[in-house]
């Protein structure tokens, strides 16, 4: 069953193909191409693709990259659709996809693994405010695609949908009831497809030494980063909150930010409600704080030459990261295992080796070689002597929403809404 998955970023677009068993759970699969756009609404766009080493071959091998305009995100499909069909790509014709698969971001009352229907892009619509440089362009995309491809079935795997699990207790804010049941004001959490990869690895990859759940911390940390606990394969816990502007210092977002300052700086500087949201979602987080860049390979090499904001910046982004690594050990009641993915968590080591600082006590501990090595390969960085095993897992969001999508097809997966 051949799947396309699509992921789609505010000034960005990347799609995979799958072709995977049909039978749903299964497991294995190959991919068949991928490939996507970079600033996306720019005058001139970068457009990438790795597709089948040779016509007929089944593994990836030939990479074709070309800059043109691409002024949104139809005209993103388009190319890639033309990539995937041309005279070098791996099908005749997009009808041979079986499913397109999106990785969602937030629906509301609407979650888990969805076709996507006009209740399901209204539900999206009416989340937009909360994320804004996500569900837009989802939508969008959701219905061109819906008016192109008519024959195909559209799924939408939300990344809320992993976190429905968490218990009232770490998901509910200290706020009027009719808010959280009317106006849906909770933790809904994110990144569900990277820590459902995570979570998956690592309870593949740690052998139990008692009878008991397995008790794991997922940090997914990149240009977005969030923190999830984990109890059996089940989300209990996670810094991402009602949006995904919340949680950690993001690259250009503040993460956790009490709502009450907004009104001393709105005072203070006569800007507006709107203009100051934009600010904390754009204009904060790592690169707020540095003046620089928000991206972690800048600011190393930035602390590293000695700019005091730089190096500000990153232990900020290491202690947030630290405050919710030691929640979920006394949520967990202890801990088996951590698992770093994501752009940051799986390319530097100075990051994961601040995180884990000093915490031999509670039987955390890297290999400092280990750790230092490079590579792009899934691989342990814990201290053999230490209790707990502490993993690096290239994350594949894409493939656990491309069986989500196979799975639904194939009546595995139940349409569900949360709320």
């Amino acid at each position: 069953m051949k799947v396309l998955v699509a992921n789609l970023g505010s000034t960005s677009f990347k799609y995979r193909l799958f072709d995977l068993p049909e039978t749903a759970g299964a497991e294995g699969g190959l991919e068949l191409a991928k490939g996507g756009v970079e600033r996306v609404g720019a005058a001139e766009s970068r457009v990438y693709a790795s597709l089948p080493a040779a016509p007929g071959a089944t593994t990836v091998g030939r990479s074709i990259e070309t800059v043109m305009p691409v002024p949104d995100h139809a005209v993103a499909l388009q190319a890639a659709v033309d990539q995937l069909t041309g005279a070098d790509g791996p099908l005749e014709s997009i009808d041979e996809v079986a499913a397109v698969g999106f990785k969602a971001v937030h629906g509301g009352r609407v979650s888990g693994v969805v076709r996507v229907t006009a209740d399901v892009l209204a539900a999206m619509e009416e989340m937009s405010l909360v994320a804004p440089a996500h569900n837009p362009p989802y939508v969008r995309a959701m219905r061109l695609l819906g008016e192109r491809l008519p024959r195909v079935p559209l799924v939408a795997a939300f990344e809320t949908g992993f976190h429905a699990t968490i218990p009232d207790r770490n998901a509910l804010y200290a706020v009027p009831t009719e808010w959280a049941g009317r106006h849906l004001v909770r933790r809904w959490g994110f990144h569900g497809a990277s820590h459902r990869f995570v979570s998956e690895r690592l309870a593949t990859l740690v052998p139990m030494r008692q009878q008991r759940p397995l008790r794991a911390i997922s940090c997914h940390l990149g240009g977005s980063s969030s923190v999830c606990w984990i109890r059996d394969g089940r989300s209990v816990g996670t810094s991402m909150g009602m949006s995904p502007q919340s949680g950690l210092p993001q690259n250009n977002r503040a993460g956790d930010f009490d709502p009450f300052a907004l009104v001393h700086v709105a005072k203070a500087t006569g800007k507006g409600f709107e203009e100051l949201l934009a600010e904390l979602s754009s204009g904060s987080g790592l690169a707020g704080m540095s003046g620089t860049s928000g991206d972690m390979r800048d600011l190393e090499e930035a602390a590293a030459a000695g700019n005091p904001r730089a190096r500000t910046a990153i232990d900020v982004y290491v202690a947030s990261i630290r405050h919710w690594l030691g929640a979920g050990i006394v949520e967990l009641g202890g801990l088996d295992c951590i698992g770093f993915a994501g752009g940051i968590g799986e390319n530097s080591p100075l990051t994961r080796a601040a995180v884990l600082a000093g915490l031999e006590d509670l039987g955390i501990a890297i290999d400092p070689m280990a750790n230092a090595a490079k590579g792009s390969a899934e691989r342990s960085i814990g201290s053999p002597s230490a209790k707990v095993a502490v993993w690096v897992i290239p994350t594949n969001e894409e493939l656990i929403v491309a069986r989500q999508a196979r799975d639904l097809l194939a009546g595995g997966t139940p349409e569900r809404s949360a709320g």
